[in-house]
C-alpha cells in the first residue's frame, strides 16, 4: 500500500520527461504566481529571446517595437474589403468622388441610384460598363430592392438654387427617401451613413458650432425644406438605431468644393470662380465679416 505514492510519483516524472523531450514547457501551478502570470512571464521571456536573436543577426536597428495589434473594429463585417455598397445620389458632386474612392478597392461592388436632378452620368463615365459597377436611374422617394452591405445616403440637392426650386420634393427626398433607405438597411442588415448638413444649425448664435449645439432654426422659412428635412432625417436615423438596432453614421457636411462642382449652384466658391472667369469683381455680401468652413472634396471622401 505504501508503494502507490512512489509509483504515482514515478509515473508523473516520466510524463514530465516525455513532455520535455517533445519541447513542452512544464507549468508548476504550485509556484507562488498564478498560472496566468506564469504564461505572461513565459511569453515575455520567449519574446525577449527572439528579439535578442534578431538583434544578433542585424535584423533590428535601435529600439525594437512590438508589431501593431489589429483594431478589434477590423473584425466587423462592415470593415471588410469585399463589400456590396449602395450610394444614393452617386452621380452628383460628392457622390461621384465617393464612387471613385470606393472603386479603388478591387473587391468592392458599387451600385449608384440617382434621378439625375442635379447629378450627371458624365461624372461616372469611366465606371459605366465596369463589371463591379451598376448605375440605376431611381428616385429614393420610391422603395429600392437591392442586397447590400453598406448604404451611403447622399441623395438630395444641396444648393439653395436647386432645393428651393421644388421645396415639397426636397422635403420628400429628405424624409421619405431616408425612410426608404432605413427600411432597406433594416431588411438586409446594412450599415447606413446619412450626409447631413451644417444647415441643421440654421442661423447659429454660436461660432463655431459644437456638435452639441441644437441650432437656431426658422421652421417656416424659404430654406426650411432643406434645413428641417435634414433635421427630420437625422431624427429618423437615431430612432431606427434605438428601436431597431440599425448601425448608423451621420456626417454634417459644410461647404465642399473641387472638381465636378456645379459652377452655377449659387454657393460662394462657385460664385467666386464664375465671376473670376468672366472677369467680374468678386461679390461679398454685407457686412463682409462672415466666416465659412470649407473642405476640398477629396478630403471629404
Amino acid at each position: 500500500m505504501q508503494q502507490a505514492p512512489v509509483t504515482s510519483e514515478l509515473r508523473d516524472q516520466a510524463q514530465r520527461n516525455r513532455r520535455r523531450k517533445k519541447g513542452h514547457k512544464e507549468i508548476d501551478l504550485s509556484e507562488s504566481c498564478s498560472g496566468l502570470n506564469y504564461f505572461v512571464r513565459l511569453l515575455r521571456s520567449e519574446r525577449l529571446k527572439e528579439m535578442a536573436t534578431d538583434s544578433a543577426n542585424g535584423q533590428h536597428q535601435g529600439t525594437t517595437k512590438l508589431p501593431p495589434q489589429p483594431s478589434p473594429l477590423r473584425s466587423s463585417k462592415f470593415c471588410q474589403s469585399n463589400m456590396r455598397i449602395l450610394i444614393t445620389g452617386g452621380a452628383g458632386f460628392i457622390g461621384s468622388h465617393l464612387v471613385d474612392r470606393l472603386m479603388e478597392n478591387e473587391k468592392n461592388e458599387v451600385i449608384v441610384a440617382d434621378n439625375y436632378f442635379t447629378g450627371s452620368k458624365e461624372n461616372l463615365r469611366k465606371w459605366i460598363g465596369h463589371p463591379r459597377f451598376e448605375l440605376i436611374r431611381h428616385d429614393v422617394t420610391e422603395p429600392l430592392l437591392v442586397e447590400v452591405d453598406q448604404i451611403y445616403h447622399l441623395a438630395c440637392p444641396a444648393s439653395p438654387i436647386f432645393y428651393k426650386y421644388n421645396p415639397v420634393k426636397t422635403i420628400k427626398t429628405n424624409v421619405i427617401g431616408t425612410l426608404n433607405m432605413l427600411g432597406l438597411a433594416k431588411r438586409v442588415g446594412a450599415r447606413i451613413l446619412l450626409t447631413s448638413t451644417s444647415e441643421v444649425y440654421g442661423d447659429p448664435l454660436i461660432h463655431p458650432q459644437p456638435e452639441t449645439y441644437w441650432g437656431n432654426v426658422n421652421p417656416i422659412g424659404v430654406r426650411s425644406c432643406y434645413d428641417e428635412g435634414k433635421r427630420v432625417a437625422e431624427t429618423l436615423m437615431f430612432d431606427y438605431h434605438r428601436q431597431h438596432g440599425i448601425e448608423i453614421r451621420i456626417a454634417r457636411i459644410f461647404n465642399t468644393y473641387g472638381p465636378r462642382m456645379n459652377i452655377d449652384d449659387g454657393r460662394v466658391v462657385s460664385n467666386f470662380i464664375a465671376q473670376a472667369i468672366r472677369g467680374e469683381a468678386l461679390t461679398v455680401q454685407k457686412p463682409g465679416t462672415q466666416t465659412r468652413s470649407f473642405c476640398y472634396v477629396s478630403d471629404m471622401v
